[in-house]
Order: C-alpha cells, then sequence, then structure tokens
C-alpha cells in the first residue's frame, strides 16, 4: 500500500509543486505586474537594446579615424539583427517588461534598414544579363569554372583575379560562348556583342585591376565598367585597414562621374558592402540591382558560407529587373547575375 501510494503522489505527480515551467514562467509574470518588479528588472537587458538600436541606427555617425570601425560596423550591419532574439529571450528570462519594450527598438531600426530586402522585387523581362565573379587566383579548375559562368545565360561577364596562368584558359573556354572579350590587367569582360574602346582605368593602385569598355548591343550601346578594388583586412593592432581600398574607390568614382555615356554598367568586387560609407564616391552615383531587384541579401562572400556582398552589379540609365547569386565554382567568391532594362 505504501508503494502504491507513493506512485499516486510522488515526484512523478501533477500537483502543484510540479507545474511546467511555462506556467511557473507565466505565474511569475502575473506576480510581477502586480508588485510591478516587471518594471524594475531587465535594466542591463533594456540598455543593450537601446545600444543596439543607437548602433544601427546612427551607424554613419560612428567614427572611421579609429580603426576604420565604422566602415567594419556598416560592412556587417545586416548581421546586427542576431541579437534582436537573443535579447528578446533575456528579456522573458528576466521577466522584464522593460526589456521587452526595450527590444523593440533594434527590431523596428532592423526592419526599416533591412525589411525591404527580405521579400523578393524581381519581375520578369529584361534585355540584357550580366554577370560578374572574382574567380580567385588560387583557382584549382579554372576550365570547370569558366563553364559554369559560361552556362548562366549572360551576354556580357566580367571576371576579376585573373591570374597569367590561368587566363588562357579561360580565354580558350569562354570564347566558345563569347566572341569578343576585353582584358587588362587582372581584369576582364567577355561579351556576345561587339566591344569598342576598351582601356584600363587608373584607380590608383601601382597596376591594373579595374578597364572601361563599350558595348554595341542590338537596344543600343552602353559603358561597362570592371572593377576589383583592393582587399580590406581586419588587424588586432590597426582595425579594419581599407585605406588603400577607399582611395581606389574615389579614383573610380570620379572616372565615372566624367564618363559621359547615359547608360553604363559597374561590374566587379568591389571589397565592401553598399553600406560602406567609403563606397559612397561610387554609390551615390549608381544603382544597386540586388538593392532594387533582388531577392534576399544576395551575399557573396565568402562561398562557403555568404556573410557579404562584396560582389556588386551597378548601374546608370538602366532599370534592374532582377538579381541573384549563381551557385558555387571553384572560386572562394560567389558569381553574381542581374538582368535589366535598357
Amino acid at each position: 500500500m505504501a508503494q502504491a501510494y507513493m506512485t499516486e503522489t510522488g515526484t512523478g505527480g501533477s500537483g502543484p509543486e510540479h507545474r511546467s515551467r511555462v506556467r511557473r514562467l507565466l505565474d511569475d509574470w502575473r506576480r510581477g505586474f502586480r508588485d510591478r518588479s516587471v518594471w524594475r528588472r531587465g535594466l542591463v537587458v533594456a540598455g543593450l537594446a537601446v545600444l543596439l538600436a543607437l548602433i544601427m541606427a546612427l551607424h554613419s555617425r560612428i567614427p572611421n579615424r579609429i580603426g576604420n570601425i565604422g566602415s567594419l560596423t556598416e560592412t556587417f550591419l545586416p548581421w546586427l539583427g542576431l541579437f534582436v532574439p537573443v535579447l528578446l529571450v533575456l528579456a522573458v528570462v528576466r521577466r522584464s517588461a522593460t526589456a521587452l519594450i526595450a527590444v523593440l527598438l533594434p527590431a523596428l531600426v532592423w526592419v526599416n534598414l533591412f525589411g525591404g530586402l527580405v521579400f523578393d522585387k524581381s519581375s520578369a523581362g529584361g534585355d540584357l544579363t550580366v554577370a560578374t565573379h572574382n574567380v580567385n587566383a588560387e583557382n584549382s579548375d579554372p576550365e570547370g569554372t569558366a563553364r559554369k559562368i559560361a552556362a548562366s545565360g549572360a551576354q556580357v561577364v566580367a571576371l576579376e583575379e585573373l591570374t597569367g596562368e590561368a587566363l588562357p584558359t579561360y580565354k580558350k573556354v569562354l570564347a566558345e560562348t563569347y566572341p569578343y572579350r576585353a582584358v587588362e590587367g587582372t581584369v576582364g569582360v567577355w561579351s556576345k556583342y561587339p566591344l569598342s574602346d576598351s582601356r584600363s582605368v587608373d584607380i590608383k593602385m601601382g597596376w591594373t585591376r579595374a578597364l572601361r569598355t563599350t558595348v554595341e548591343s542590338p537596344k543600343g550601346e552602353f559603358a561597362v565598367y570592371v572593377a576589383h578594388l583592393p582587399s580590406v583586412r581586419v588587424k588586432l593592432n590597426a582595425g579594419f585597414t581599407a585605406g588603400q581600398r577607399d582611395n581606389s574607390a574615389e579614383a573610380l568614382g570620379v572616372a565615372i562621374r566624367d564618363d559621359k555615356v547615359r547608360k553604363l554598367i559597374l561590374l566587379g568586387d568591389l571589397n565592401g558592402t553598399m553600406n560602406d560609407r567609403a563606397l559612397s564616391p561610387v554609390t551615390s552615383q549608381l544603382r544597386s540591382t540586388q538593392g532594387a531587384a533582388g531577392d534576399g541579401f544576395g551575399f557573396s562572400w565568402p562561398a562557403s558560407f555568404p556573410m557579404a556582398r562584396i560582389d556588386q552589379i551597378m548601374v546608370r540609365g538602366m532599370e534592374p529587373v532582377k538579381s541573384w547569386t549563381l551557385p558555387e565554382t571553384g572560386s572562394d567568391h560567389l558569381p553574381v547575375a542581374a538582368s535589366v532594362e535598357l
């Protein structure tokens, strides 16, 4: 009998002392509202939420004087949104109404900044499809990479980080689809349409990593710029080292500004995102196809786990209709493509 009694009322029973964790949490919230402790708890979490909201809302005010911390923040700005659910959980666990309300602030700021990128803005149509790809100088399969690019369906393709050893392979494989090409230094354009007036563009690097050409399409001529801006690094003793990239972006922006052609496309690896203020000499003049007609963020680097879109397709005098990333190749970047109305 004693054993039977323990089975009915022991630790495995369903009495008040064994309520579910959710029920206990709800009861704690009710008591907290009665004694107003929900407003006094969680002030640290609330403070962190307000700080996060300020960082996102005022990212352009974060100074670059010390380690280019402003540009570094803007490079990975969308990822700050991951802190919102973390703060939300902490607010619930701390049973703090103050923290819950405060967490709404960074959530609303993030939606205001990036909510438009979450939805698919692409549409059908387009007179022209273009693609750009940093093929990686250490790519062990340039032939396979070239074939994947040729299968993209793009009429104009830009490649960056071409090496002397791999260039003949790209020329040979891409010639089957693209009869016209222009190569300057480590960047090149392959086209189904004739090219003219091809020349290098000085972006203050000491060697050629940018070019400009004219594409003569059935819908009319337009200028194509291809650029591979200098790499950036994050160093403990120096911060976000991007000085050379910033100088090159300014030089590229001047070249685009002085170009009198109305219709223009910029393709390339800019080693920076559209949020990075240091690229404003370029981004302020052109329209991002991803921002206007993309589906999601379109992150392109690194290919194994994309965290930032540093490969860009930008236009002037054209209407973007679709923007997307292409499947992984042998590079550490994903190719990106876009369709536009000429």
